[in-house]
């Protein structure tokens, strides 16, 4: 019997990197975890409403005795035909629950359940090693399939579970991994006795499928600034200069790189500021009053929710809006919030275009992901598009000065984010810094505490609004400071 008590988690993990269950068994310590809570939430929603694909179920419920599953599953398994989800089965010490198994009287069919709207090479490793157990067990496998989102569906009336789910018949491919399963299981067994840790080379294993929480703890003896703090190139660039033992910055200036690393490679050594004011003077001009600054809140749900939506649409649910009538106007804000539980689409588009006049300057930062919520919405309200396509073709996008380096400075770390923006032009200013606010510190906070914003206290949800009111309004009151700081600098 193997040692290591594996699941279909712990030899996914293993296959991307046997460290990395090693350091999840030894030193769970040093992981800084990058998995995002919505994404686990998403899978549970997905993989409960896919029970009900086939109709009638029976559910084998989580029980820490994990024999107690097991036995339950062979129990329900002699009542063939019937679909059981969550089917628990061990085999030499690896252990595996499938998602969805149809029981038929002459064999049986494994069906994963995934939230995503695509098929990964990681995906059917996984339902291969339950392929594998089940096998060894002596079970007749007549199919093995993964079930994902499929993102061409649009909500009509009632969910369609049949349209909402794509099944993909990955019997052929997981039967010829088999061989390789067994091997590997071996492997991880053998490596797994090793008391102290292990090294292991830094390599594209380290982002894929996955990032690997441990990615800092392995580079810990690189220089602080190192290839892997270069923003905006690409993974296997990084890992191609890493093998070639291009480490420090000091490394990558005798290299053949674009201006764009270079400079910031330059500019953090030399602790430069780049302005172009001349380039900042033309792109100002633009800026015109009145002048609004505008942000959009998004959330998506794996599972659309209203007609017309489909599998993780970007649905606005919130925005700020800051305006300044002429020259030397009051800074004035607008802002709307949905309720929590209802379609905030008709109601957002009709606060949008009573907030924002025709033909006036509208700023956004970033401005493609305003500009496309803008257009969505323009083709769903017909009555509406002539209003919502005229702010979109005077949208100017205040990130571009950043972009194109006209102004730059090491404290950008090479990113035009305005999360790295901000504090570069304003450091330490207590009123722009996005930890001090009390409930909702970033966008993905955002997005995820408002799509389940229903499921808090009345109390909370109040506090939690205010929260979300005060975030997205700091957004664009950075935008504010920002337009002020480019005019101060051509002054």
């Amino acid at each position: 019997m193997n040692n290591v008590s594996l699941s279909k988690s712990r030899y996914c993990r293993a296959l991307q990197c046997n460290k990395m269950l090693w350091m999840d068994i030894n030193k769970k310590e040093e992981a800084v975890d990058k998995a995002s809570e919505n994404v686990l939430e998403n899978g549970i929603k997905v993989g409960e409403l896919a029970r009900n694909y086939f109709g009638k179920f029976v559910n084998i419920e989580y029980n820490k005795e994990l024999s107690k599953m097991v036995y339950d599953t062979e129990e329900y398994i002699k009542l063939a035909p019937n679909i059981i989800t969550e089917a628990s089965f061990v085999y030499d010490n690896n252990f595996c629950s499938v998602d969805i198994l149809k029981n038929d009287l002459d064999g049986i069919e494994i069906y994963e359940v995934k939230s995503s709207c695509d098929l990964k090479d990681i995906y059917i490793d996984d339902v291969s090693y339950q392929m594998y157990i089940l096998k060894s067990l002596d079970y007749k496998i007549k199919k093995v399939n993964v079930m994902y989102l499929n993102n061409k569906y649009i909500r009509k009336g009632k969910l369609d579970l049949k349209q909402l789910f794509k099944i993909e018949d990955v019997t052929e491919i997981a039967t010829s991994k088999q061989e390789e399963i067994k091997e590997k299981i071996k492997e991880i067994d053998e490596y797994m006795k090793t008391e102290e840790e292990p090294e292991e080379e830094i390599s594209i294993k380290c982002f894929n499928p996955y990032p690997c929480a441990y990615f800092e703890h392995c580079t810990r003896n690189l220089p602080k600034k190192n290839v892997f703090s270069i923003s905006k190139m690409s993974t296997n660039k990084k890992i191609e200069l890493y093998n070639k033992g291009i480490y420090s910055y000091e490394d990558l200036l005798k290299e053949d790189l674009s201006w764009r690393y270079h400079q910031q490679v330059e500019t953090d050594l030399n602790n430069e500021t780049i302005i172009k004011k001349e380039e900042i003077r033309e792109f100002m001009s633009k800026l015109t009053y009145p002048i609004y600054f505008l942000d959009f809140e998004t959330y998506m749900t794996p599972i659309p929710e209203y007609d017309g939506t489909w599998p993780y649409e970007q649905i606005p649910f919130q925005y700020s809006l800051h305006y300044i009538e002429h020259e030397n106007g009051e800074l004035k804000h607008k802002e709307y919030l949905a309720q929590s539980g209802i379609d905030p689409r008709r109601e957002i588009t009709e606060r949008l275009v009573e907030d924002i006049p025709k033909d006036v300057c509208v700023t956004a930062y970033n401005m493609s992901f305003e500009k496309t919520r803008i257009k969505e919405l323009a083709n769903l309200f017909e009555d509406l598009r002539e209003h919502l396509l005229n702010i979109y073709d005077n949208i100017v996008d205040l990130m571009i000065p950043f972009s194109k380096r006209m102004y730059y400075t090491k404290d950008m770390q090479g990113s035009y984010s305005i999360k790295f923006v901000l504090p570069a032009l304003f450091p330490n200013d207590p009123e722009l810094n996005y930890h001090n606010l009390p409930v909702v510190h970033n966008g993905a906070e955002a997005m995820n505490i408002f799509a389940n914003l229903g499921n808090y206290p009345k109390k909370e949800q109040e506090k939690i609004r205010e929260g979300l009111l005060k975030y997205c309004k700091l957004d664009t009151y950075a935008m504010v400071k920002v337009w002020e700081k480019l005019k101060e600098v051509i002054k």
